[in-house]
């Protein structure tokens, strides 16, 4: 008998001296189970405008934290039934619950009840690996056991509702309600709970989405055990188990198109707070205008597709054989297409010159007339047409995979994806907060961000720093300029020229950046010399590492983004304050408690533009720090001045088509019109737009800055500018009234003469530090009309010394 019961007994004591050994050498490796109570849950990164609107989320995980105080008792019972009824009863092991597991496993062959406990699943998924070993269950618990000891029953609970996975990416019992039901957790039916609870056991296989039957046969289980263990009683059992499911994804959909900012916010995020911030549940409200930012968007997708129709049509995107292609191949493969926004794909099934007819999709054909695609006849590149008209049967084919847009009484025209690409940001000069910001024509297809990452050529847009550094240098709006071959003094091979290769001679200030005469610039540069004008420009945030060193810098030639420039030309709407450009409101954590809240520096809100009886305009009346004035404030008005006559006479006469006198600008164009821009504002608004393509191609004839970037601009500031009062600007004290000639740029008595705002310092010296003196016309070339510019006799001054001596 002894001899019969010495091997079991030294079987268990070796069994439970190598325990003890476990035990020994496991306890002190174990985590601290303490840091349960500081658990930080997963949560998606969420960016809002200013104004409220959802603009997308990063981050793999959907999770809304909630505490247990605030789950409803009906879903904590329908937990507690499915996956630990004893919760409340045991220590963390259960020996009940996995003993009668075992026994139904060995009754029915089925795994239908799980041996874990609650407090087990918490320990394994916030401390150990999915692996199953017999070292590992030991570990889990000895894990188990401590939890038990250092929680609370509710805390523990509450860990699990909020770490368990639903599927879809959701995370937490509150993200389940509000994406399978949309629904907060007060508002679930006993039903609706019951089949929520029965998601986390096999996410995949239980979900009422991906397969609603299983997932029913589920809840009606649990339902079931919730009337055992008298939850509910007989009648909420049979009501709940005969009520059809309503399960459906109730993703949040983004309210406002603003990809490009929000990836701002997500790198700056980063950037700051390290890459796990973006699961932190940080909300980013930015200073973006949710209607601002719609019709930036708009403005800049209709400037490209008309710029792409001007130059007519490139071809199909792809050409499929239909032949032996069903409707559910066909809907296949137009499922597969990238999206492209207001540009619906099409395959072609049927052509004539009068006809064509597409198909959609979801068994929807389209018919288009003849002459919503007619445009597709011709394809124009960059400088001219290129090859003979066809028909348009000839440019179109069965099997074409072609982009149709829905005009606004519902029919559908012939479209393509623009290759060409755009730009547009505008930022409120009082604080430099971005409103709208537009890097493309779809962050989808592009995620190359060129309103803030992009560096290119700002051409005569950049012309206004120039000016800007002469009149602080003492030249004047009526100094005269020489528009004439440009005179270099190194062995610079460089031979600018005119747009219109013409010189006009001695031209006034004002008339030189209004027609943006580049001899004129370059030679107002070389006059004030390199060194002070880059001093001066560099007071707008320029980098001078950016700027060319050489001449070739009054046209533009450095490299400039469209927000930079944007932050440059602010400068003179708030009347000479420089302010950086922000995006970023406001941060707070998961919890609400604000983490950063921008104070930006501000201009003068009660010293520059005037909007009728408000007084100052409103936008920049809140506190905060006053902004370095980095130029007088009459430098400021008088290229505002200046500008407006860009508007009125010059280059930039598309923009009269809003009917303001408040609105000023300057238009801008590359070499071999590379680049077109319009940098322009308003006492509220400064607004770039850009055009041109990625890969530095020519946009073509007739697409400078005047036509393809000013009709973005004008689209945008049309809508942004609705219902704003006129804003009224008051020249700054220290300039006085001056009638000068139009053609000599001294003063007159004629009335014929033009008023100009002189700085009251060089009243004698209106014409500058280098004045250039013409000639008044002889009387007998008034009286044969040689006072047209074309026979005017033009005589140049005397050289300086002798000048001065008069």
């Amino acid at each position: 008998m002894s001899v019969g019961l010495g091997a079991p007994l030294q079987l268990m004591v070796l069994g439970l001296l190598g325990a003890a050994i476990f035990v020994s050498v496991t306890l002190p490796e174990l985590p601290d189970v303490r840091s349960l109570r500081d658990v930080q849950f997963r949560e998606p990164l969420r960016v809002f405008s200013a104004d409220g609107s959802f603009m997308g989320e990063f981050g793999v995980q959907r999770r809304r934290p909630v505490s247990i105080v605030d789950i409803p008792p009906v879903v904590i019972q329908a937990f507690l039934a499915t996956e630990d009824s004893r919760f409340y009863e045991h220590n963390g092991i259960d020996a009940v619950g996995m003993a009668r597991a075992l026994v139904s496993y060995v009754a029915t062959g089925q795994k239908a009840q799980g041996g874990s406990t609650i407090s087990m699943q918490v320990t394994r998924n916030f401390f150990l690996s999915p692996e199953k070993t017999f070292q590992r269950k030991l570990t889990e618990v000895l894990l188990t056991m401590h939890v038990e000891q250092t929680l609370s029953k509710d805390e523990i609970l509450e860990l699990y509702l909020n770490q368990i996975f639903f599927g879809h990416r959701a995370y937490g019992i509150s993200a389940a309600a509000a994406l399978y039901y949309g629904k907060g957790l007060d508002e679930l039916s006993v039903a609706e709970a019951a089949m929520l609870a029965g998601i986390p056991k096999a996410p995949s296989t239980n979900n009422p989405v991906t397969n609603p039957q299983r997932a029913l046969e589920r809840r009606n289980y649990i339902l079931g055990r919730m009337f055992e263990l008298g939850f509910i009683d007989a009648a909420e059992r049979d009501l709940s188990r005969s009520t059809p499911d309503m399960a459906s994804l109730h993703r949040r959909e983004r309210e406002l198109d603003a990809g490009y900012a929000a990836e701002m916010v997500r790198a700056e995020i980063v950037r700051f707070y390290g890459e796990d911030a973006i699961r932190a549940g940080y909300r980013v409200t930015t200073t973006i205008d949710s209607r601002l930012q719609t019709e930036a968007q708009d403005a800049l997708r209709k400037s490209l597709r008309l710029y792409d129709r001007r130059h007519g049509y490139r071809g199909p995107e792809a050409t499929v054989d239909l032949a032996d292609m069903t409707q559910q191949d066909m809907d296949d493969y137009l499922r597969d297409v990238t999206p492209a926004p207001e540009l619906e794909p099409g395959l072609v099934t049927k052509v004539s010159q009068s006809s064509m007819e597409v198909y959609m999709g979801a068994g929807e054909h389209v018919t288009l007339r003849g002459s919503t695609f007619s445009w597709a006849r011709r394809y124009r590149n960059s400088a001219r047409w290129r090859g003979e008209r066809r028909k348009s049967s000839d440019a179109i084919a069965v099997g074409d995979l072609v982009r149709l847009k829905r005009l606004e009484k519902g029919d559908w025209t012939l479209s393509q994806i623009p290759a060409v690409a755009g730009a547009l940001v505008s930022l409120d000069p009082h604080d430099g907060a971005v409103r709208a910001l537009v890097g493309g024509y779809s962050f989808s297809t592009s995620k190359f961000n060129r309103a803030v990452d992009m560096r290119r050529q700002p051409g005569s847009s950049f012309k206004p720093f120039v000016y800007a550094s002469a009149l602080n240098e003492g030249w004047t709006p009526a100094s005269l300029l020489r528009d004439e071959a440009v005179k270099l003094t190194t062995n610079e091979r460089w031979n600018p020229k005119n747009a219109d290769h013409k010189e006009l001679g001695p031209i006034r200030m004002r008339k030189a950046l209004a027609l943006s005469r580049n001899l004129a610039s370059i030679n107002l540069l070389q006059s004030v010399g390199m060194e002070d004008a880059q001093s001066y420009i560099s007071r707008f945030g320029f980098d001078l590492q950016a700027m060319p060193l050489g001449l070739s810098m009054a046209l533009g030639t450095g490299e400039l983004s469209p927000v930079k420039l944007a932050e440059g030309y602010a400068v003179f709407a708030n009347g000479g304050y420089h302010v950086v450009p922000y995006f970023i409101e406001r941060i707070e954590d998961g919890d609400g408690n604000v983490l950063f809240e921008a104070n930006p520096a501000r201009s003068c809100a009660d010293c520059w533009y005037k909007s009728g009886e408000e007084g100052a305009t409103s936008a920049g009346t809140q506190p905060g720090v006053r902004a370095e004035q980095v130029i007088d404030p009459r430098t400021a008005y008088q290229i505002t001045s200046l500008l407006r006559e860009v508007v009125e006479h010059g280059t930039g006469r598309r923009a009269l088509k809003l009917k303001r006198p408040d609105i000023v600008g300057k238009t801008g164009t590359t070499n071999d019109v590379r680049d077109s821009w319009f940098s322009g504002y308003q006492a509220n608004f400064v607004t770039i737009a850009w055009m041109g393509f990625d890969d530095f191609g020519k946009l073509g004839r007739g697409e400078e800055g005047g036509r393809a970037a000013l009709g973005m601009w004008v689209d945008f500031m049309e809508d942004a500018l609705k219902d704003q009062p006129i804003a009224e600007l008051e020249p700054p004290e220290g300039l006085i009234e001056v009638r000068v000639d139009p053609t000599r740029g001294v003063e007159t008595k004629s009335k014929s003469g033009i008023v100009e705002l002189i700085q009251a310092e060089y009243r004698d010296n209106i014409l500058g530090p280098e004045p250039i003196r013409v000639a008044a016309p002889s009387a007998s070339k008034k009286r044969k009309g040689g006072g047209s510019r074309g026979s005017r006799t033009v005589q140049r001054s005397a050289p300086r010394v002798m000048d001065d001596l008069f």
